[in-house]
């Protein structure tokens, strides 16, 4: 598979990539997601200030093919959301991993982002 796997970022099983910033988290769904989507029509975003918990249901991304829930992959509280998507969701498609993140985290604790997979466990579960 040719597709692009940061080796900065942390990874969960359901293709959510998470980047720490300082006291935040900005979390967005990998290449390899949103492959699989096609083409993303609509983005449902978590709200900010709510409190989410670690693997917690928090938004959804729609796409021509099919709709698919996104996941807090660690606990804390949204802190922001990338309002671009509302009118652009199509960023998720053509730049998962810069334009088209989706919420920061504030982490009720900063060292649950340890427990998320590398990238180098990411691409071994890709490639099964």
């Amino acid at each position: 598979m040719g597709n692009k796997v940061p080796q900065d970022l942390h990874y969960t099983k359901s293709h959510e990539w998470v980047k720490s910033e300082g006291d935040e988290c900005s979390i967005g769904i990998t290449d390899h997601a949103q492959e699989m989507l096609g083409d993303i029509v609509f983005v449902d975003l978590p709200t900010v200030d709510v409190k989410v918990g670690a693997e917690e249901e928090c938004g959804t991304i729609e796409s021509v093919k099919a709709a698919s829930d996104i996941y807090s992959p660690i606990a804390g509280t949204i802190v922001k959301v990338n309002t671009k998507l509302e009118s652009s969701p199509n960023l998720v498609n053509n730049d998962p991993y810069g334009e088209g993140w989706l919420f920061k985290v504030k982490p009720d604790n900063a060292d649950d982002i340890n427990k998320l997979m590398s990238a180098e466990e990411y691409q071994k579960l890709e490639e099964e």
